[in-house]
């Protein structure tokens, strides 16, 4: 097949969005097909043909379908997110205004706003794209849900966007004896951009509480604060939650990483005891954050899913706790502390589960529902001789 992606970050941005589209495009091309990528001008890959626009007006429309017919691509999928291709109205009209079949790819239908007092209008732009679409794929179970009217869609789950190889014991220890961790120490991670929607702000509460009741932690905040789609977004949070830090002395305790490598990304994964990570929302396949720890074989505290997800189980491949409560995380990590074996189950376990989340697996399925696509609009996949 000749596949075109488009999507509304790209590499070197820093977006999980980007980043799952670069590994998707290069490991579908690993398996035999074409992939070309549009994206942003700028946007730069060694293994991948891009093509880049400045923007998402009506002015990228001739752009994107130029792209699609000097390819002559047999399905151009979508990677959408509303905020990513800058609130464009745009982007919600492209199965009409190409000639291939489209398949969308909705990463969160959990959307911000098109403009100002956009009211109903931004809910039906968004679904205006799913039903307008050929096809329909939700990375997450509470997204397909809300698609399930729609006839020919799949749930296919987002892979670790950070996906080297795993660290050295010798990667690990230099992060540990950098911040000080000693056997008594229970290092604590963060990993993902600091948003409202992360909750971190009950996590730095309960640790400020355990702090008081004696116990020896730290706190190691890991990969870059801000997505360069939502620069702006949540300052007022980020500059809260440090004077969070700061009103309960625990600044000796914190250490921010700032952007990383993937290999030192690896490393700080590994070498905490405990990732904690008590979205709002609940644990999601949408989280490229809870991807990389399962990923990296982590002991995982997250909160209970706002729908059932038969591949979490707690106890066995994560600790589920309840949402937005600090009481609730701070229990979990003295349990953990005090039952090593318990935390070693929840690696094991995350090792495990990281099957489910294969790079090879997610191609594979994307590829087969393609070719569904194909046959139910009459169309057919370029052969290699064509």
């Amino acid at each position: 097949m000749k596949i075109g992606l488009i999507s509304g970050e790209f590499p070197p941005m820093p977006g999980g969005v980007g980043h799952f589209s670069r590994i998707l495009a290069e490991v579908i091309q690993a398996q035999g097909h074409a992939a070309r990528v549009l994206s942003r001008a700028g946007s730069t890959c060694d293994t991948l043909e891009i093509t880049g626009v400045s923007g998402w007006g009506l002015k990228s429309i001739p752009q994107i379908k130029a792209w699609a017919d000097d390819h002559e691509l047999d399905v151009i999928n979508v990677q959408f997110q509303t905020a990513a291709f800058d609130m464009s109205p745009w982007i919600h009209f492209l199965p009409a205004l190409l000639d291939q079949p489209i398949v969308t790819t909705f990463h969160d239908l959990r959307h911000p706003y098109l403009f100002p007092k956009a009211g109903r209008l931004r809910d039906w732009a968004v679904m205006h794209l799913a039903r307008s679409a050929d096809g329909v794929i939700a990375t997450n179970p509470e997204d397909d849900q809300k698609l399930a009217h729609l006839p020919l869609r799949s749930v296919i789950p987002i892979g670790s966007n950070i996906n080297g190889e795993a660290a050295s014991d010798e990667s690990t220890a230099r992060w540990r004896e950098e911040l000080s961790v000693t056997d008594s120490t229970t290092l604590i991670g963060h990993f993902g951009f600091v948003q409202a929607i992360k909750g971190i702000d009950f996590l730095v509460d309960a640790l400020a509480e355990l702090r008081r009741n004696g116990h020896d932690l730290r706190l190691l905040f890991i990969g870059g604060q801000r997505n360069a789609v939502y620069a702006d977004a949540g300052e007022s949070y980020r500059e809260a939650l440090e004077d969070r830090i700061r009103e309960n002395g625990l600044e000796d305790i914190v250490r921010w990483t700032g952007f990383l490598p993937e290999a030192e990304v690896a490393a700080c994964l590994q070498a905490v005891d405990i990732v904690t990570l008590p979205y709002l929302d609940g644990a999601s396949y949408r989280r490229g954050s809870l991807m990389a720890a399962i990923n990296y074989g982590c002991a995982i505290v997250t909160t209970q899913p706002t729908v059932e997800h038969e591949t979490f189980i707690h106890g066995e491949n994560i600790w589920l706790i309840d949402r937005q409560s600090a009481t609730a995380i701070g229990d979990a990590i003295v349990h953990l502390i005090q039952n090593p074996q318990t935390v070693n189950q929840l690696r094991d376990g995350a090792r495990n589960l990281r099957r489910r989340f294969d790079w090879d697996v997610i191609a594979r399925d994307t590829l087969t529902f393609f070719e569904e696509v194909l046959r139910a609009t009459g169309h057919h996949a370029t052969r290699e001789e064509d």
